[in-house]
Protein backbone atom coordinates (compact mmCIF):
# COMPACT_ATOMS: atom_id res chain seq x y z
CA UNK A 1 0.00 0.00 0.00
CA UNK A 2 1.50 3.22 -0.97
CA UNK A 3 0.83 5.75 1.86
CA UNK A 4 2.89 8.78 0.11
CA UNK A 5 1.19 12.17 0.15
CA UNK A 6 -2.35 11.70 -2.14
CA UNK A 7 -1.79 12.88 -5.94
CA UNK A 8 -3.68 15.83 -6.70
CA UNK A 9 -3.85 19.37 -6.22
CA UNK A 10 -5.32 19.53 -2.44
CA UNK A 11 -6.00 21.83 0.18
CA UNK A 12 -7.32 21.47 3.69
CA UNK A 13 -10.93 21.49 2.00
CA UNK A 14 -10.21 19.60 -0.75
CA UNK A 15 -9.06 17.23 1.94
CA UNK A 16 -12.76 17.26 3.40
CA UNK A 17 -14.40 16.91 -0.16
CA UNK A 18 -12.36 14.20 -1.69
CA UNK A 19 -12.97 10.47 -0.24
CA UNK A 20 -9.05 9.76 -0.96
CA UNK A 21 -9.18 6.46 -0.77
CA UNK A 22 -12.93 5.31 -0.79
CA UNK A 23 -14.65 4.15 -4.11
CA UNK A 24 -17.69 4.58 -3.10
CA UNK A 25 -19.19 7.85 -0.74
CA UNK A 26 -22.89 7.41 1.01
CA UNK A 27 -25.51 10.49 2.30
CA UNK A 28 -24.70 11.06 5.61
CA UNK A 29 -27.67 10.53 7.83
CA UNK A 30 -28.48 13.35 10.33
CA UNK A 31 -27.72 12.92 13.88
CA UNK A 32 -27.24 15.27 16.75
CA UNK A 33 -24.10 16.11 17.40
CA UNK A 34 -22.74 15.35 20.73
CA UNK A 35 -19.91 17.33 22.54
CA UNK A 36 -17.43 16.80 23.56
CA UNK A 37 -17.33 13.71 21.94
CA UNK A 38 -17.75 15.42 18.47
CA UNK A 39 -14.66 17.20 19.40
CA UNK A 40 -12.57 14.26 18.54
CA UNK A 41 -11.77 12.37 15.86
CA UNK A 42 -14.26 10.22 13.68
CA UNK A 43 -12.20 7.60 12.13
CA UNK A 44 -15.20 5.91 10.74
CA UNK A 45 -15.43 8.77 8.26
CA UNK A 46 -13.11 9.14 5.02
CA UNK A 47 -11.92 12.26 5.79
CA UNK A 48 -11.25 15.11 9.03
CA UNK A 49 -10.30 18.28 9.92
CA UNK A 50 -9.48 20.95 12.77
CA UNK A 51 -8.81 24.18 11.89
CA UNK A 52 -8.25 27.48 13.29
CA UNK A 53 -7.46 30.87 11.61
CA UNK A 54 -7.05 34.40 13.26
CA UNK A 55 -5.52 37.56 13.72
CA UNK A 56 -3.48 38.85 16.72
CA UNK A 57 -1.13 41.89 17.57
CA UNK A 58 1.34 42.59 20.17
CA UNK A 59 1.53 45.83 22.19
CA UNK A 60 3.78 47.46 19.87
CA UNK A 61 0.75 47.19 17.13
CA UNK A 62 2.50 44.50 14.93
CA UNK A 63 0.21 42.49 13.08
CA UNK A 64 -0.29 38.74 12.31
CA UNK A 65 -2.38 36.24 10.93
CA UNK A 66 -2.17 32.47 11.79
CA UNK A 67 -3.17 29.22 10.12
CA UNK A 68 -3.02 25.78 12.20
CA UNK A 69 -4.53 23.26 10.65
CA UNK A 70 -4.59 19.27 11.14
CA UNK A 71 -5.88 16.81 8.94
CA UNK A 72 -6.75 13.18 9.05
CA UNK A 73 -7.24 10.75 6.42
CA UNK A 74 -8.49 6.91 6.94
CA UNK A 75 -7.08 3.99 4.07
CA UNK A 76 -9.58 1.65 3.30
CA UNK A 77 -7.60 -0.79 2.08
CA UNK A 78 -5.57 -0.88 4.93
CA UNK A 79 -8.32 -1.38 7.67
CA UNK A 80 -8.26 -5.34 7.80
CA UNK A 81 -4.47 -5.47 7.97
CA UNK A 82 -3.33 -7.18 11.77
CA UNK A 83 -0.16 -5.37 11.24
CA UNK A 84 1.11 -2.23 13.73
CA UNK A 85 2.41 -1.37 11.23
CA UNK A 86 -0.51 -0.73 8.68
CA UNK A 87 -0.81 2.97 7.64
CA UNK A 88 -5.02 2.89 8.40
CA UNK A 89 -4.92 6.72 8.99
CA UNK A 90 -2.90 9.38 7.88
CA UNK A 91 -2.42 12.94 9.71
CA UNK A 92 -1.38 15.76 8.02
CA UNK A 93 -0.74 19.00 9.40
CA UNK A 94 -0.45 22.55 7.95
CA UNK A 95 0.58 25.84 9.29
CA UNK A 96 1.44 29.66 8.66
CA UNK A 97 2.22 32.99 9.93
CA UNK A 98 1.31 36.42 7.98
CA UNK A 99 3.55 39.22 8.76
CA UNK A 100 1.92 42.23 8.09
CA UNK A 101 4.59 44.53 9.02
CA UNK A 102 7.19 41.96 7.12
CA UNK A 103 5.05 41.61 4.34
CA UNK A 104 5.16 38.01 4.15
CA UNK A 105 3.85 34.50 4.45
CA UNK A 106 5.63 31.52 6.57
CA UNK A 107 4.54 28.27 6.05
CA UNK A 108 5.20 24.63 6.83
CA UNK A 109 3.60 21.32 6.70
CA UNK A 110 4.22 17.60 8.36
CA UNK A 111 2.92 13.90 7.48
CA UNK A 112 3.22 10.88 9.18
CA UNK A 113 1.03 7.45 9.87
CA UNK A 114 -0.41 7.52 12.91
CA UNK A 115 0.82 5.02 15.71
CA UNK A 116 3.98 4.63 17.33
CA UNK A 117 3.90 7.63 18.79
CA UNK A 118 4.47 9.82 16.19
CA UNK A 119 0.54 10.93 15.17
CA UNK A 120 -2.50 10.30 16.95
CA UNK A 121 -6.20 11.75 17.12
CA UNK A 122 -8.47 10.92 19.96
CA UNK A 123 -11.82 10.47 19.77
CA UNK A 124 -12.77 11.70 22.80
CA UNK A 125 -12.12 14.96 22.38
CA UNK A 126 -9.98 17.27 20.19
CA UNK A 127 -6.31 16.44 20.56
CA UNK A 128 -4.40 15.83 17.72
CA UNK A 129 -0.91 15.52 17.51
CA UNK A 130 1.99 15.22 14.74
CA UNK A 131 5.51 14.95 16.37
CA UNK A 132 6.20 18.32 18.43
CA UNK A 133 2.79 19.84 17.01
CA UNK A 134 -0.18 19.68 18.94
CA UNK A 135 -3.92 21.55 19.11
CA UNK A 136 -5.34 20.04 21.75
CA UNK A 137 -8.59 20.78 23.98
CA UNK A 138 -8.36 20.46 27.87
CA UNK A 139 -10.71 22.69 30.48
CA UNK A 140 -12.97 24.07 27.35
CA UNK A 141 -9.60 26.09 26.22
CA UNK A 142 -7.98 25.01 22.99
CA UNK A 143 -3.87 25.12 22.90
CA UNK A 144 -1.81 24.83 19.69
CA UNK A 145 1.90 24.60 19.75
CA UNK A 146 3.94 24.68 16.05
CA UNK A 147 8.00 24.61 15.79
CA UNK A 148 8.38 25.20 12.80
CA UNK A 149 11.03 25.93 10.12
CA UNK A 150 10.81 29.78 10.42
CA UNK A 151 8.40 30.13 13.18
CA UNK A 152 6.70 29.17 16.20
CA UNK A 153 2.88 29.30 17.90
CA UNK A 154 2.01 28.87 20.83
CA UNK A 155 -1.60 30.17 21.52
CA UNK A 156 -4.55 29.58 24.00
CA UNK A 157 -8.19 30.13 22.41
CA UNK A 158 -10.83 30.87 24.32
CA UNK A 159 -14.58 30.22 23.90
CA UNK A 160 -16.61 33.22 23.70
CA UNK A 161 -20.11 31.93 22.17
CA UNK A 162 -21.39 28.86 21.72
CA UNK A 163 -21.15 26.23 19.35
CA UNK A 164 -22.08 27.04 15.83
CA UNK A 165 -23.91 24.11 13.87
CA UNK A 166 -23.43 24.90 10.26
CA UNK A 167 -26.46 23.64 7.76
CA UNK A 168 -28.70 21.54 8.85
CA UNK A 169 -27.83 21.25 12.40
CA UNK A 170 -24.49 20.58 11.95
CA UNK A 171 -25.22 18.42 8.24
CA UNK A 172 -23.70 21.45 6.00
CA UNK A 173 -24.58 20.37 1.72
CA UNK A 174 -21.13 20.99 -0.13
CA UNK A 175 -22.82 20.07 -3.23
CA UNK A 176 -26.22 19.36 -5.34
CA UNK A 177 -26.11 15.73 -4.42
CA UNK A 178 -27.04 14.19 -1.20
CA UNK A 179 -23.67 12.25 -0.78
CA UNK A 180 -21.73 15.76 -1.20
CA UNK A 181 -22.01 16.81 2.41
CA UNK A 182 -20.37 16.64 5.87
CA UNK A 183 -20.62 17.21 9.62
CA UNK A 184 -19.61 20.62 10.19
CA UNK A 185 -19.01 22.77 13.41
CA UNK A 186 -17.28 26.18 14.17
CA UNK A 187 -16.26 28.04 16.98
CA UNK A 188 -15.86 31.67 16.18
CA UNK A 189 -15.08 34.83 17.98
CA UNK A 190 -12.24 32.25 20.53
CA UNK A 191 -10.21 35.04 22.57
CA UNK A 192 -6.52 34.47 21.78
CA UNK A 193 -3.15 34.87 23.73
CA UNK A 194 0.11 34.10 23.21
CA UNK A 195 2.93 33.90 21.63
CA UNK A 196 4.47 33.81 17.91
CA UNK A 197 7.97 33.59 17.28
CA UNK A 198 9.64 34.61 13.66
CA UNK A 199 12.94 33.51 13.20
CA UNK A 200 13.89 33.66 16.68
CA UNK A 201 11.95 37.02 17.60
CA UNK A 202 9.37 35.97 19.95
CA UNK A 203 5.89 38.44 20.21
CA UNK A 204 3.30 38.24 23.33
CA UNK A 205 0.08 38.18 21.47
CA UNK A 206 -3.66 38.64 21.80
CA UNK A 207 -6.61 38.48 19.33
CA UNK A 208 -9.45 36.83 18.15
CA UNK A 209 -10.09 33.06 16.10
CA UNK A 210 -11.97 31.02 13.97
CA UNK A 211 -12.15 27.25 14.37
CA UNK A 212 -13.48 24.95 11.85
CA UNK A 213 -14.07 20.84 12.75
CA UNK A 214 -15.50 18.88 9.81
CA UNK A 215 -15.58 15.55 9.16
CA UNK A 216 -16.97 13.38 5.73
CA UNK A 217 -17.12 10.33 3.12
CA UNK A 218 -18.53 12.97 0.82
CA UNK A 219 -16.63 13.42 -2.96
CA UNK A 220 -16.19 16.58 -5.36
CA UNK A 221 -18.69 16.68 -7.31
CA UNK A 222 -16.93 15.91 -10.93
CA UNK A 223 -17.99 20.04 -12.34
CA UNK A 224 -16.13 21.44 -9.63
CA UNK A 225 -12.69 23.08 -10.49
CA UNK A 226 -12.22 24.64 -7.39
CA UNK A 227 -14.17 26.82 -4.78
CA UNK A 228 -13.76 30.39 -2.64
CA UNK A 229 -14.93 30.67 0.76
CA UNK A 230 -14.57 33.10 3.90
CA UNK A 231 -14.93 32.92 7.66
CA UNK A 232 -14.94 36.21 9.15
CA UNK A 233 -15.34 37.43 12.93
CA UNK A 234 -16.99 40.34 12.95
CA UNK A 235 -16.34 43.58 15.61
CA UNK A 236 -20.15 43.35 16.78
CA UNK A 237 -19.65 40.04 17.82
CA UNK A 238 -21.33 38.63 14.63
CA UNK A 239 -19.92 35.40 12.99
CA UNK A 240 -20.23 35.37 8.97
CA UNK A 241 -19.16 31.97 6.94
CA UNK A 242 -20.18 31.91 3.18
CA UNK A 243 -18.48 29.76 -0.22
CA UNK A 244 -18.72 28.59 -3.37
CA UNK A 245 -17.80 25.78 -5.87
CA UNK A 246 -16.65 27.01 -9.22
CA UNK A 247 -17.00 25.27 -12.66
CA UNK A 248 -14.37 25.58 -15.49
CA UNK A 249 -16.04 28.56 -16.44
CA UNK A 250 -16.20 30.72 -13.08
CA UNK A 251 -20.03 29.94 -12.93
CA UNK A 252 -21.07 28.68 -9.11
CA UNK A 253 -22.02 24.81 -8.85
CA UNK A 254 -22.96 24.81 -5.02
CA UNK A 255 -22.88 28.12 -2.56
CA UNK A 256 -24.10 28.22 1.31
CA UNK A 257 -22.95 29.96 4.33
CA UNK A 258 -24.67 31.53 7.34
CA UNK A 259 -24.84 34.47 9.95
CA UNK A 260 -24.94 34.72 13.70
CA UNK A 261 -25.57 37.14 15.58
CA UNK A 262 -23.70 37.93 19.09
CA UNK A 263 -27.31 37.48 20.12
CA UNK A 264 -27.05 34.30 18.67
CA UNK A 265 -29.49 34.69 15.83
CA UNK A 266 -28.66 32.33 13.14
CA UNK A 267 -29.58 32.74 9.52
CA UNK A 268 -28.53 28.87 7.06
CA UNK A 269 -28.06 30.90 3.55
CA UNK A 270 -29.66 28.56 0.97
CA UNK A 271 -27.20 27.36 -2.39
CA UNK A 272 -28.67 30.17 -4.34
CA UNK A 273 -28.92 33.10 -1.50
CA UNK A 274 -24.87 33.15 -2.01
CA UNK A 275 -22.98 35.03 -4.81
CA UNK A 276 -19.15 35.96 -5.12
CA UNK A 277 -18.11 38.44 -7.77
CA UNK A 278 -14.31 38.93 -8.19
CA UNK A 279 -13.46 42.74 -8.32
CA UNK A 280 -9.40 42.97 -8.30
CA UNK A 281 -6.66 40.29 -8.54
CA UNK A 282 -3.21 38.70 -7.99
CA UNK A 283 -0.72 37.02 -10.35
CA UNK A 284 1.87 34.69 -8.44
CA UNK A 285 5.17 34.83 -9.43
CA UNK A 286 5.68 30.96 -8.37
CA UNK A 287 2.93 29.77 -9.93
CA UNK A 288 1.27 31.87 -12.33
CA UNK A 289 -2.18 31.59 -10.89
CA UNK A 290 -3.93 34.64 -10.81
CA UNK A 291 -6.07 35.06 -7.49
CA UNK A 292 -9.31 37.35 -7.32
CA UNK A 293 -7.92 39.11 -4.26
CA UNK A 294 -10.70 41.15 -3.50
CA UNK A 295 -14.05 40.15 -3.86
CA UNK A 296 -17.66 41.55 -3.34
CA UNK A 297 -19.88 38.71 -1.88
CA UNK A 298 -23.62 38.96 -1.47
CA UNK A 299 -25.66 37.21 1.24
CA UNK A 300 -28.86 37.23 3.02
CA UNK A 301 -26.97 39.47 5.50
CA UNK A 302 -25.96 42.03 2.97
CA UNK A 303 -23.55 42.64 0.71
CA UNK A 304 -19.94 42.67 1.82
CA UNK A 305 -16.16 43.54 0.49
CA UNK A 306 -13.86 41.49 1.37
CA UNK A 307 -9.78 42.04 0.68
CA UNK A 308 -7.37 40.52 1.40
CA UNK A 309 -4.19 42.43 3.73
CA UNK A 310 -1.44 40.87 2.04
CA UNK A 311 -1.38 39.38 -1.76
CA UNK A 312 1.28 37.27 -1.58
CA UNK A 313 -0.63 33.94 0.70
CA UNK A 314 -0.61 31.41 -1.46
CA UNK A 315 1.18 27.93 -0.14
CA UNK A 316 2.56 25.04 -1.40
CA UNK A 317 1.57 21.78 0.48
CA UNK A 318 3.15 19.98 -2.28
CA UNK A 319 5.13 18.14 0.72
CA UNK A 320 2.52 16.81 2.64
CA UNK A 321 -1.49 17.20 0.70
CA UNK A 322 -0.75 17.73 -2.73
CA UNK A 323 -1.44 21.05 -4.09
CA UNK A 324 -1.19 24.83 -4.02
CA UNK A 325 -3.56 26.90 -3.03
CA UNK A 326 -4.28 30.53 -1.47
CA UNK A 327 -5.54 30.91 1.78
CA UNK A 328 -4.72 34.52 3.91
CA UNK A 329 -5.60 36.66 6.32
CA UNK A 330 -8.32 39.57 5.23
CA UNK A 331 -10.88 41.95 5.91
CA UNK A 332 -14.23 42.45 5.88
CA UNK A 333 -15.83 45.52 4.45
CA UNK A 334 -19.92 46.60 4.37
CA UNK A 335 -21.65 48.29 1.29
CA UNK A 336 -20.54 52.00 2.36
CA UNK A 337 -16.74 50.53 2.29
CA UNK A 338 -16.15 50.52 6.45
CA UNK A 339 -14.15 48.08 7.89
CA UNK A 340 -16.33 45.52 10.05
CA UNK A 341 -14.69 42.61 10.61
CA UNK A 342 -11.48 40.16 9.90
CA UNK A 343 -10.54 36.54 9.11
CA UNK A 344 -9.45 34.08 6.49
CA UNK A 345 -10.20 33.50 2.49
CA UNK A 346 -9.56 30.39 1.10
CA UNK A 347 -9.30 29.93 -2.68
CA UNK A 348 -8.44 26.54 -4.32
CA UNK A 349 -8.49 25.61 -8.13
CA UNK A 350 -6.55 28.82 -9.23
CA UNK A 351 -3.08 26.75 -9.70
CA UNK A 352 -5.18 24.25 -11.76
CA UNK A 353 -8.51 22.46 -11.58
CA UNK A 354 -8.52 20.20 -8.89
CA UNK A 355 -8.10 16.64 -9.51
CA UNK A 356 -9.30 13.52 -7.99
Amino acid sequence: MNITPPRGRLSRRHLLLAALFAPTAWALPPRTLQFPRDFGSHPDLQTEWWYITGHAHDAGGREFGFQVTFFRSRIDATQSMRSGFAAKQMIFAHAAVTDLQGRVLLHDQRIARAGFGIASASETDTDVRLRDWSLVRQDGRYQARIAAGEFGLDLRFTPTQPVLLQGAAGLSRKGPEEAQASYYYSEPQLATQGRVTLKGRAFDVTGTAWLDHEASDAVLHPDAVGWDWIGMNLDDGSALTAFHLRRRDGSALWAGGSMRTRAGVLRVFGADEVRFEAETAWTSPRTEARYPTRWRVHTPAGAFSVRALLDDQELDSRGSTGGVYWEGLSELLDAGGQRVGRGYLEMTGYAAPLKL
